[in-house]
């Protein structure tokens, strides 16, 4: 099959709303562009377990009547988007990753994320892969089978969000909708060199509610900052059903994204005191930091004070699993990866004083960055403290029989104090991996995020790959 057009399926969202306003591309143009490409390109990788032509170009072709009459419906019509498979798509499964999920019962409603996308134009394309129930930070299931990295298929894009992230950064769709409960948005985008951003918790509404409780957000993963502010603007519409969700406050996150960071207090931490980094991680993101504090930025190195939060983590991280894990039956669990089992029995034995302490602790940890950022408008960390590792790895070291925790511990703690936070492609290791700079911001100051995330995109621009790299 011949390697398919690729200067379509590479633009992004807003570049693709202005050419469909001054029609010198259609909607049906572009989708057909991207499912050809996902035709040529998803076998390799995998990033999709669901791919529905038929509704794309049904979609597309009510899109270009619309804009034909110049009267698009929404923020994104005619954008091809895809969702992420734990998240509720109505007319297609939510098979989560999982053999025990039914695919033949109804699917009748949308969760938030899908239906303000729906509602605003978006081309759905089809769903992205995930580990069962999004459990661990690669991409693999006994559904599914392997996800793997654009820039190395023999390496992991991470997770649990590896499918929307691999097919970002193909250009397999502009828009793709992530979830993160401990770095599962920003991992993968560190792994494959893609923009991804987890919103203050609450910002974008969610139902049902993840079995992970308050750690688990719904993002943006897209090619640039551009997209991820659309994409927000569009996300965090209100839905009645989350009773966590923050209140509108009219926040257009496009607005102000150029206006640059000189003057801000920016933190950087290389280790938040206790993280062991691989030396080309730790320089690419050191030399990214020292971009900050040449657009006018003062940057100083410190550390936030909030020491390893591992078992912290650990104690919500695995009750969540075991709540996932215990409305299925004795036979239900037993199709189940063993790794989850595991994860979910050693969660289930928690005491309710053993959690509503690791509860205390997080508020203990929250309370100290609240302080943080009384000083510093952000701080800037590595996103994952390693390049991609093998494929079919929960850990790069498997003797060490760790989980996917001990990779990442830069990510899981913003996930404990619900702040927004990013991880932004900052270069290439020697043997061509991307690595990923995180942008930390103080709770619901998610515009201040994006704007640092641009004002770095603008000097360190987003690559994507030229062909897949094929390793075996």
């Amino acid at each position: 099959m011949p390697e398919p057009t690729p200067d379509i399926t590479r633009l992004p969202a807003t570049e693709l709303l202005r050419r469909y306003q001054d029609k010198s591309l259609s909607p049906v143009e572009v989708t057909q562009a991207v499912l050809d490409r996902i035709e040529h390109d998803n076998p390799v990788v995998n990033a999709f377990c669901i791919v529905d032509p038929k509704q794309a170009l049904a979609s597309a072709r009510g899109s270009e009547s619309r804009w034909a009459k110049g009267a698009p419906c929404g923020l994104v019509d005619g954008v091809p988007t895809t969702i992420k498979d734990v998240v509720l798509t109505k007319g297609w499964p939510t098979l989560r990753g999982s053999r025990t999920t039914d695919p033949h019962q109804s699917w009748e409603e949308d969760a938030p994320c899908t239906a303000r996308l729906r509602e605003q134009g978006a081309v759905l394309l089809g769903k992205t892969t995930t580990p069962e129930f999004g459990w661990k930070g690669i991409t693999d299931s006994a559904l599914t089978g392997i996800t793997r990295n654009p820039w190395n298929t023999g390496r992991t894009p991470a997770g649990s969000s590896g499918g929307a992230a691999a097919a970002a950064a193909l250009g397999l769709g502009a828009l793709h909708i992530g979830t993160d409960g401990g770095g599962s948005i920003r991992m993968p985008a560190a792994f494959t060199g893609v923009f991804g951003h987890k919103p203050t918790f609450g910002r974008v509404p969610a139902w049902p509610s993840s079995a992970f409780g308050t750690l688990a957000h719904i993002g943006p993963i897209v090619r640039t900052v551009g997209d991820a502010a659309l994409m927000l603007n569009v996300l965090t519409q209100p839905d009645h059903r989350d009773w966590f969700a923050i209140p509108p406050d009219g926040c257009d996150f496009t607005t102000g994204l150029d206006d640059g960071i000189a003057g801000l207090r920016i933190a950087y931490s290389p280790d938040l005191g206790h993280a062991d980094v691989d030396p080309e991680i730790a320089a690419l993101v050191r030399s990214a930091v020292d971009v900050f504090a040449s657009l006018g930025a003062e940057v100083e190195e410190m550390d936030p004070g909030i020491g390893d939060t591992a078992e912290i983590f650990k104690r919500h991280w695995y009750a969540g699993a075991a709540a996932a894990v215990a409305e299925f039956s004795e036979d239900q669990q037993a199709l189940m990866e063993p790794g989850l089992r595991e994860v979910a029995t050693e969660g289930a034995q928690y005491s309710a004083v053993e959690y509503l302490d690791a509860s205390a602790a997080r508020t203990v940890i929250g309370a100290k960055m609240r302080d943080f950022h009384e000083t510093y408008d952000l701080l800037l960390t590595p996103s994952v403290s390693i390049p991609a590792f093998g494929v079919g790895l929960e850990s790069p070291d498997p003797d060490a029989q760790t989980r996917w925790t001990s990779w990442t511990p830069f990510t899981y703690p913003f996930n404990l104090t619900q702040q927004p936070a990013c991880s932004a492609p900052c270069g290439f290791t020697k043997d061509g991996l991307p690595a990923g700079l995180q942008i930390v911001g103080r709770n619901f100051n998610d515009a201040l995020v994006l704007r640092a995330a641009r004002a770095f995109e603008s000097v360190r621009p987003f690559q994507m790959p030229d062909a897949i790299n094929v390793q075996h």
